[in-house]
């Protein structure tokens, strides 16, 4: 099965861009559908509380019925002190899978390592152009699975495709995945100098086009075993090997059980909206 592993999801209120506003998956599931792609690891779009929009995206994931996998998102500084509750909650409430962090909002700290460390979770973590960190994070936390987005960098900075590719030969623990690569001999040097088991496929959707997106993987000509670890079968195997568990050891609740009890707060309504729109209705109808 194709996994698009890098898609955002759901409302932001930065209103600065869509990446802070609005992240509609109904043309994105039809192009992904069009293009085979069989499931897709959703994200929160930006927001100024990663609480709220890490609830929003498990009602999406869940509505999605098997559709999609979830991985929470933090904010490294403002969620200072309290990142190991919110994946805590996103893991064992929601059935989380990984956790996502960007440069954009602050860099990473060892309070979000060490939770992914204890969970097992992976790190998708968008440096912008920072790749000297990544020296860090791969030493300091061999456990811990980062993600670079971008292959380091959605700016176009070869000198970050550079870098990273040299650091996906030397770390065992640090992958990229190919979204929003314009420089596609990056990705050629990417596979050739590191192999297809270290490129993950993603879109960035719904933002980019996924089938565009999905393309460049398959011009890179990979016999038909590598293609397939780069377009689902490396990330699978991540997500497989996955610590699902609390903690404490405890085995995880019901995924989704807190969205089931109802006290947990509404997802703002600020317009009309149709009743439910993270049903399959309204996310098919782009909402």
């Amino acid at each position: 099965m194709i996994t698009d592993a890098h898609c955002h999801a759901g409302l932001g209120d930065g209103l600065t861009g869509p990446w802070d506003t609005r992240a509609p998956l109904g043309d994105y599931l039809r192009r992904a559908d069009r293009a085979g792609i069989g499931h897709t690891i959703l994200l929160p779009a930006f927001h100024s509380d990663y609480q709220l929009a890490n609830r929003m995206l498990a009602r999406i994931v869940h509505a999605g019925a098997g559709r999609f996998t979830g991985f929470a998102m933090v904010h490294a500084d403002r969620d200072a002190g309290r990142v190991a509750r919110l994946i805590d909650t996103a893991v064992n409430a929601y059935g989380f899978q990984g956790i996502k962090v960007h440069r954009h909002d602050a860099r990473i700290s060892r309070e979000v390592c060490e939770s992914a460390r204890a969970h097992g979770l992976p790190v998708l973590y968008d440096v912008m152009g920072d790749t000297a960190q990544i020296e860090l994070l791969a030493a300091e936390y061999p456990e811990v699975r980062f993600i670079i987005p971008h292959l380091g960098s959605f700016a176009d900075d070869w000198r970050a495709h550079t870098c990273l590719i040299d650091q996906l030969v030397r770390y065992p623990n640090i992958y990229a995945d190919t979204s929003g690569v314009r420089r596609f001999d990056y990705l050629v040097q990417a596979v050739k100098r590191a192999g297809p088991e270290k490129l993950i496929f993603g879109s960035d959707g719904p933002f980019l086009h996924p089938a565009l997106e999905l393309a460049k993987v398959r011009a890179l000509g990979l016999a038909p075993a590598a293609e397939r670890m780069v377009t689902g079968g490396t990330i699978t195997r991540i997500l497989a090997q996955s610590g699902r568990h609390s903690q404490d050891g405890v085995a995880p609740r019901n995924p989704y059980a807190i969205l089931a009890t109802g006290t947990q707060p509404a997802v703002p309504a600020s317009r009309p909206r149709p009743a439910d729109p993270w049903s399959p209705a309204g996310l098919a109808a782009g909402q």
